[in-house]
């Protein structure tokens, strides 16, 4: 986008009374924002878009801060996703209400084939983290844009996953790019922009304010091919999400947890409605989506006989050989471990071949292993 159409796009949507649905629709009828700006007097608009265009370009902080905000790009070379752009998201772009226009730093092809919008509640619970990391680091092989809204709790965590295990993660933000919300996630988006991006629609000195997050989300559902609550309480931002997920026909699945659980009340409601699928890890996930495993993941893996085990995986690999197949709440509660802790010590031990999960999710010693 050449100078010129930029400012007069960054203008026309700052005017009061246009919004993403107006702006697209008024530049796609009349080929560009200086066009609308310029003669809009001349177009057969009703009277109410007339006055409301007229009061816009009478308002001299609208031109200041446009000035102010390319002066921002400029300085940053941040990429301006315009919605008639070859590189606009298009997922997005199906969706009536996506922006004009999108504000972006990174590194991440928004237009990848496999796109996953992994989000949750702030007051994540060890189980929820748990759940979120297992998830993540189960879907490395099929090498997904991971993305979330580097809020704190689930999404943290998502995003950090993500970066963990190789993938690349992209955080939705409800404030501008001269900021990160919360503060503590800064380390964490530095790391992003060269491993994923940052994105969004709001000009530089927006305040991450309450307002902004529900159009903060329905980025995140409109990017993505799925979207996965992993933990929300009832009424969660969580929700907004796959609600705007559900009605983009995007899939949308949930995590479910146990009825008396704050945090998977969210969860439980979606599968209630039937708005949402029930995943329970990410060969769920695969699974559902229909992604095919390469080769390698469906050759059976040779089980290693001399590894190092930590006190924890010692624990497990003892009680499973004294007492064959159990569940993870099983090994939990006769090991005297917290699930979660029960959880890494599993995934580290299935990585090695030293455990294979059987149907109905119980796990076993494997089978060169316990010779």
């Amino acid at each position: 986008m050449d100078d010129e159409t930029l400012k007069y796009t960054l203008a026309l949507t700052q005017i009061t009374g246009i919004g993403s649905v107006n702006g697209k629709m008024l530049i796609s009828k009349f080929k560009s924002a200086k066009n609308v700006l310029e003669h809009y007097r001349d177009f057969a608009l009703d009277l109410r878009m007339v006055k409301t265009i007229s009061a816009g370009l009478g308002d001299k902080d609208i031109w200041r801060r446009t000035e102010e905000e390319m002066r921002f790009i400029s300085k940053y070379r941040l990429k301006v996703l315009f919605f008639q752009d070859p590189d606009y998201p298009r997922r997005l772009s199906d969706c009536y209400d996506s922006p004009v226009y999108l504000f972006y730093k990174g590194t991440a092809d928004l237009n990848t084939e496999k796109i996953i919008g992994v989000v949750g509640t702030r007051g994540a619970t060890d189980y929820g983290k748990s759940l979120t990391r297992d998830l993540i680091q189960g879907l490395r092989e099929e090498d997904p844009l991971i993305v979330s809204g580097l809020a704190f709790g689930i999404d943290s965590h998502a995003h950090k996953a993500a970066l963990d295990f190789g993938l690349k993660t992209v955080g939705v933000l409800g404030h501008g790019l001269d900021r990160i919300y919360p503060g503590n996630n800064t380390a964490m988006a530095e790391k992003m922009l060269s491993q994923g991006g940052l994105i969004t629609e709001f000009f530089s000195c927006t305040k991450p304010d309450r307002e902004n997050f529900p159009q903060r989300n329905r980025i995140i559902a409109g990017l993505c091919q799925a979207i996965v609550v992993v933990e929300a309480a009832l009424g969660g931002g969580a929700l907004i999400t796959a609600d705007i997920a559900h009605t983009y026909n995007r899939d949308v699945f949930a995590m479910p947890g146990r009825v008396t659980d704050r945090y998977s009340g969210g969860c439980n409601l979606l599968l209630k409605l039937k708005k949402a699928d029930v995943v329970r890890n990410a060969d769920d996930l695969i699974f559902e989506m229909g992604w095919k495993k390469t080769e390698k993941n469906i050759t059976p893996p040779q089980p290693k006989l001399f590894i190092p085990l930590t006190i924890d995986e010692e624990k497990v690999i003892s009680l499973l050989s004294s007492e064959g197949d159990l569940t993870i709440d099983e090994i939990s509660r006769k090991c005297q471990m917290p699930v979660n802790r029960v959880a890494v010590a599993m995934l580290n031990l299935e990585i090695e071949n030293v455990v294979r999960c059987k149907p109905g999710k119980l796990y076993s010693v494997s089978q060169v292993q316990a010779q």
